[in-house]
């Protein structure tokens, strides 16, 4: 009996392995955080309810993101959206532009889910999970910002509690996002030269294709 336990035990994946203890050791860490904040009288509320809330999601992508396997992944994704609501959360709270969940949600979905599928690809070095995250992030900044700028500074969403802040940082974050955008399709792209593809060119080092045997020559005709 107890030896089929070890064996069983024994056969579990190391990702598995890993992806426990650092839970285990995130707990530890959560309960050694709330006891000193008992005993040194730490009030929380000071921060904003909105910390209730970004708290809680620090935490699951926190522990998503130590996990090198598909399960990390699916703990960071929604614990990268929880806190994104609560970042969002907190800066209404303190500007009163409430208003702005028109457009904000953007940086929820599809925003913090690109932002985390590139940190989980960097940090687990997934490129494709960078990449795919790189773009989806660009997307969601760019639904944020046109939005915004309709929102904001066309129509007046909120005009009682209008954001000075948002008025002048969208413009902004529309030209540099504008500039990015012009730059990337200018500059030429790695292993790419002379307007040529990269995919028809053959890297330094790499043997040339194989030549294509000629075919065989047809015997002479016999003459009479």
């Amino acid at each position: 009996m107890d030896s089929g336990w070890h064996d069983q035990d024994s056969g579990r994946r190391p990702e598995s392995r890993q992806g426990t203890i650092v839970l285990g050791a995130l707990l530890i860490a959560l309960g050694v955080a709330f006891l000193v904040s008992d005993q040194l009288n730490f009030d929380w509320e000071r921060y904003g309810w909105p910390i209730f809330v970004i708290a809680p999601g620090l935490f699951i992508l926190l522990v998503g993101l130590a996990i090198p396997s598909e399960a990390g992944l699916g703990l960071a994704v929604p614990g990268g959206m929880i806190t994104t609501v609560g970042l969002i959360l907190a800066f209404q709270d303190a500007s009163g532009a409430w208003a702005s969940w028109a457009y904000g949600w953007t940086l929820v979905v599809p925003g913090s889910v690109g932002v985390t599928l590139s940190a989980y690809g960097l940090l687990h070095r997934r490129m494709d999970l960078l990449d795919a995250g790189l773009r989806t992030a660009a997307v969601g900044l760019g639904l944020f910002v046109g939005f915004g700028l309709f929102f904001e500074n066309i129509i007046g969403i909120d005009r009682d509690h209008q954001s000075t802040v948002l008025q002048n940082a969208l413009p902004l974050l529309a030209i540099v996002l504008g500039a990015l955008i012009v730059l990337m399709n200018l500059l030429p792209r790695p292993g790419s030269r002379s307007g040529r593809p990269a995919s028809d060119e053959w890297s330094e080092g790499q043997p040339a294709p194989p030549a294509t045997p000629a075919p065989p020559a047809s015997p002479a005709a016999p003459q009479g």
